[in-house]
């Protein structure tokens, strides 16, 4: 004996079809806006990188597989370029203590937090061509403050903080650490104040040290605001290239000054070298992804999320 199955079909009524076919249109909005801005960018960058495209000429017809890779990893200065961005990124623990010492400060409802707060956030939120003509005149050898103020104190002229190869380094450091300092200090601040004041009450009872407090509640309990900091300025310090461009125009003395993305941008667009620019960008990501993974990886070991 037989049984027939009946299949009832759902039919929608006009508003929900009306209703799903707006839900198709807002999902396309951003899926074309990903394809138009990110994928076909990505993967044009991709094929690029394996040519010797110059923006001018066909870049099917110039494919050379991995030669602008080999190019890369054989160029000495790549390597520079490379160590000097990871010396730069002595700058990032420095903002980061820092930050939270003058955040930890702040968090004492000392008066005029909110002017204080404003000011060290300022350079954050301000034009960061405009920030490095400023702290290119702070840095000028003849008369930059930061040597008038040297001379003032010592009589004796201070370094050539942009044109020696040595003390340009030093100089990007202080600016990039001023410049990331904002940040930390309301991400601290903001961490600080969600932290229960139950815990530092209850290690008081116990006679805990304010060394102590700070080292087994505090670090702890604001060690995802660390994370957070730590992972966006590793990403940010891989893309170091304003601050090299405005403060030495060149990259400093024997490419002195030059950071990666410095060194991308050189031979993309001084040199004209599209396709090798594209190769250049490809090993930076493939770097910050894996610096970066290796931090989700091992985030548990220190990062406290309950």
């Amino acid at each position: 004996m037989s049984k027939t199955k009946n299949v009832v079909k759902t039919q929608l009524s006009p508003m929900a079809k009306r209703e799903e076919r707006w839900a198709w249109l807002f999902i396309a909005a951003p899926f074309i806006g990903f394809l138009l801005f990110m994928a076909y960018p990505i993967g044009f960058a991709l094929l690029a990188s394996g040519s010797k495209w110059t923006g001018v000429n066909s870049l099917i017809g110039n494919l050379c597989g991995f030669e602008n890779f080999i190019d890369i990893l054989t160029d000495p200065k790549f390597w520079k370029s490379m160590l000097t961005t990871i010396i730069y990124m002595i700058g990032i623990p420095l903002g980061m203590i820092f930050g939270l010492l003058i955040a930890m400060g702040m968090n004492r409802n000392l008066p005029g937090k909110r002017i204080m707060t404003t000011m060290y956030y300022v350079p954050v939120v301000s034009s960061l061509v405009a920030v490095a003509i400023l702290w290119a005149w702070v840095f000028n050898f003849d008369y930059g403050l930061l040597n008038t103020i040297i001379k003032f104190l010592t009589g004796h002229h201070g370094p050539n903080w942009l044109g020696d190869e040595v003390w340009v380094k030093v100089a990007m450091i202080i600016f990039m650490t001023w410049k990331g300092l904002g940040t930390s200090i309301i991400l601290y601040l903001a961490g600080l104040q969600n932290v229960p004041k139950d815990y530092y009450e209850a290690a008081e009872i116990d006679g805990a040290t304010g060394w102590e407090k700070f080292r087994f509640i505090t670090l702890p309990l604001i060690s995802p605001v660390t994370f957070y900091i730590l992972i966006t300025s590793l990403i940010g310090g891989f893309q170091v290239f304003v601050e090299v461009q405005v403060m030495t125009g060149n990259g400093g003395t024997n490419y002195s000054a030059a950071t990666i993305v410095y060194y991308l941008y050189d031979k993309a667009f001084s040199n004209g070298q599209l396709g090798y620019g594209c190769a250049v960008a490809v090993i930076l990501a493939i770097i910050i992804f894996i610096i970066t993974a290796i931090n989700f990886k091992y985030q548990d070991k220190w990062v406290v999320t309950d």
